[in-house]
């Protein structure tokens, strides 16, 4: 093994052992962030007041992929948007 590889393994072995027991909450955070950064994409177009609504529009056709999956989490069964139809 040359060392690069053994650095490589170093370093994935020192990964899976800081990260490995957490993954499942790591993952958690990263859909509630997800979540509430798709929230605040979508504000203006959900009908709440926005001051950074004129950046944030930039970032629509970013989130339209996981709109679907978003609106599953939070419970909508159709979305909850009149221009946005994915179901």
């Amino acid at each position: 093994m040359t060392g690069r590889g053994r650095w490589r393994a170093f370093v994935s072995g020192l990964e899976e052992f800081y990260a490995g027991p957490y993954r499942r909450t790591l993952g958690r955070a990263r859909r509630e962030e997800d979540d509430l950064f798709m929230t605040v994409v979508l504000a203006e177009a959900l009908g709440v007041p926005d001051p950074a609504a004129y950046h944030s529009l930039e970032l629509m056709p970013a989130v339209y992929d996981e709109f679907h999956a978003w609106h599953q989490r939070l419970g909508l069964e159709r979305s909850p948007l009149d221009h946005v139809g994915c179901c």
